[in-house]
């Protein structure tokens, strides 16, 4: 019996099975079908939004209702407007070029659903990671199963009730449960498989999905640099990289990581970032708009970072201590931390800004392609030819310049990492195309001169052939 909501690791193989069976025999082929599944799960948003705000914010402890409607529920919406205003025209089968030689033959792809996809949702952003996944699965006409974070419980349990009531349950199922439901997930042999998350558990969900040959696309995360340019303004600076560093806390995936800027700019920088917290965070410790860490586990681990580093490097940004029983952690700079410091080994998520010398962009650029290649890079400067240099010589998931984080909500960008930051990419037509099958196809022409080509092979053959070659 199909089931909106899965429970148990007998459950879901059933639901799994019930659901690859049925995209075999009924693939949602029809525009008209899969624009009423988005308008399913636009009307869910849009009528369930406070709730979804509220139960995210209990799971965080305190996470900003505005901010969930900024960075979660607003995308989200703005997903599904952009998938049904072209979602039309992607699924069309398109001619491409074909060469003379086989002409009056043509060439053709033909996107077709993949059938069922696997989605993999973290705790960070638990209503946009699911949905905006779902928006591009939905548009490609496949069926999804959807496992949501344990970590974010009441989100969990609260969207898969709302996916119950808006999606048939041979669509769409969600599965809540612990981490051994999520590594039963992992081995099911979905037609796809997208995870968000970390690069270690990113490493052992591919590790599943390969005796099935399941192919996955890995959002992971990574460190994230920013580089300053010599001639960059540094009130824009610290006014972005604030905001990215308090944005959730800090923990988001391609939040700015940490800050390669000269080190006779870091004290004006230090100023600068505590004239914005008092201005943007006024009585922080009773400021709703500022979130909380996601768990005591969580805040265990960034507070260690921060305790095994000498106390001269740190630098509150505010006046209030971080509080465990709480897990408030106000933002916090690090001045030069060594290379080798968990703080600068480890992708952070949190608000601690690290700060550390380089001489110039050249030496940026070095300091960066030294490391993993991260899933986001940001440039601030105004000399082009600086930024270009920067640009061309690394290596990112995306970049964005005089800016951070607002690349993600490009919906006519793809999203993804590289290298140890992830691999594939999502987000409106490459969404689209990521999980659809682009199935070639070679249309032959009732008339053709083929048959030349068959043996005997003749020397009018092999000068044609010869002559073609050149």
């Amino acid at each position: 019996m199909s089931q909106s909501i899965v429970r148990t690791t007998e459950q879901l193989n059933a639901q799994f099975e019930h659901m690859r069976e049925l995209t075999r025999k009924k693939p949602i082929n029809d525009w008209s079908d899969r624009e009423a599944l988005l308008n399913s799960l636009s009307a869910m948003l849009t009528e369930n939004k406070k709730r979804f705000a509220e139960v995210i914010s209990q799971d965080f402890g305190n996470r900003s209702q505005d901010e969930t409607q900024f960075a979660e529920i607003f995308p989200s919406l703005q997903g599904i407007a952009h998938a049904k205003k072209h979602g039309k025209s992607w699924m069309k089968t398109r001619r491409v070029s074909i060469s003379t030689f086989y002409r009056p033959a043509h060439n053709e792809l033909q996107p077709q659903p993949l059938g069922l996809v696997g989605i993999m949702v973290p705790w960070n952003y638990p209503l946009f990671l699911a949905v905006g996944p779902m928006i591009d699965a939905l548009t490609a006409g496949n069926r999804i199963m959807i496992k949501m974070s344990e970590s974010a419980p009441l989100f969990a349990e609260t969207f898969a009730e709302a996916v119950a009531e808006y999606f048939p349950s041979d669509v769409v199922s969600v599965a809540v449960g612990e981490l051994d439901l999520a590594v039963a997930f992992s081995g099911l042999p979905f037609d796809h498989l997208l995870y968000t998350g970390s690069t270690n558990v990113g490493k052992q969900v591919m590790a599943a999905a390969a005796p099935n040959l399941t192919p996955v696309t890995l959002e992971l995360g990574g460190k994230s640099p920013v580089v300053v340019l010599e001639d960059a303004n540094l009130e824009t600076v610290v006014n972005r990289i604030m905001m990215g560093k308090t944005l959730n806390a800090g923990q988001t995936c391609i939040a700015p990581d940490y800050v390669l800027i000269h080190s006779n700019l870091h004290s004006k920088f230090v100023k600068l970032a505590k004239e914005w917290m008092i201005n943007h965070y006024p009585d922080i410790a009773n400021n709703a708009d500022y979130t909380r860490i996601i768990n005591a586990s969580q805040f265990k681990r960034v507070q260690g970072y921060l305790e095994k580093l000498p106390h001269e490097q740190l630098v509150p940004l505010t006046d209030i201590a971080a509080n465990a029983d709480t897990q408030f952690m106000p933002p916090v700079a690090v001045l030069n931390p060594a290379p080798d410091s968990e703080v600068m080994q480890n992708e952070l998520f949190a608000p601690i800004v690290p700060l550390v010398h380089v001489n110039g962009v050249r030496d940026a650029v070095e300091f960066i392609n030294s490391r993993p290649r991260p899933l986001a890079l940001y440039i601030f400067g105004e000399d082009n030819s600086d930024i270009e240099y920067v640009r061309n010589y690394t290596v990112s998931g995306g970049v964005a310049i005089n800016e951070v984080i607002m690349h993600v909500a490009q919906h006519e960008l793809p999203f993804g990492g590289v290298g140890h930051s992830g691999m594939g990419a999502y987000h409106g037509q490459a969404g689209f195309e990521r999980l659809s099958h682009m199935k070639p196809v070679f249309v032959q022409s009732k008339f053709n001169a083929l048959n030349i080509m068959l043996p005997p092979y003749s020397d009018l053959f092999r000068k044609g052939l010869d002559f073609l070659s050149k």
